[in-house]
Order: C-alpha cells, then structure tokens, then sequence
C-alpha cells in the first residue's frame, strides 16, 4: 500500500491522502504537474494528510513558484498544524501565502 494518494477531485480540485513527507513529496510533485496543467485555479485540500514534514512545507512553497511562474492561482484548503508550526519556526509564512489564496476554516 503507497504512503500517499493524490486524488484528482475533479474542477481543479486535488486533495493528498496520507503523508506529505520525505519519502513522497517527490512522487507527488512528478504527479501533480501534469494535472495541474489544464487549471488555472488549483485547490490542493490538504485534510487528508495525517504526517508531514519540512519537505511538505518545501512542495507547497514549490507550487506556489510553480503557479507564478505559469500564471495560475493555486489555494490550499485545510492547512496541516505541522506544515502551519514548520512555516512559523522557518519564518516562512509569508511566503507560503504569497501569491496563493490561502482557504481558512470560514471559507473552506
């Protein structure tokens, strides 16, 4: 069984199940070009993770450079507290929401 399931939601809407670690993000991240392609608005729900860490927190931060670059949008909806602490220790938050719409609880 993998560590991870990339899901294709559907409408540009693609949800992580799993871990968001080391020993996936690279997997991930060769998933996710080509199905982010075709959407210029990107939600990534992120509820389903159950284990993260710093290299997380660099793929999410590499979307974001991804998504400039190609002139998308991407949001990510229901953050993990350990990508929110690691971003926070990094002094990265900034750049986590720069040019992304982050969805909060309200809007999620």
């Amino acid at each position: 069984m993998s560590d991870y399931v990339f899901e294709d939601k559907g409408d540009g809407t693609f949800a992580i199940i799993g871990k968001l670690t080391f020993k996936t993000v690279t997997d991930i991240f060769e998933e996710s070009k080509e199905a982010f392609e075709e959407h210029a608005v990107i939600t990534v729900d992120l509820s389903g993770v159950t284990e993260s860490d710093s290299a997380g927190l660099a793929l999410l931060l590499e979307w974001i450079n991804w998504a400039k670059y190609y002139v998308h949008e991407i949001q990510y909806k229901n953050l993990p507290d350990q990508i929110k602490a690691i971003a926070e220790i990094s002094e990265v938050e900034d750049m986590l929401h720069a040019g992304e719409r982050w969805l909060g609880p309200a809007e999620a």
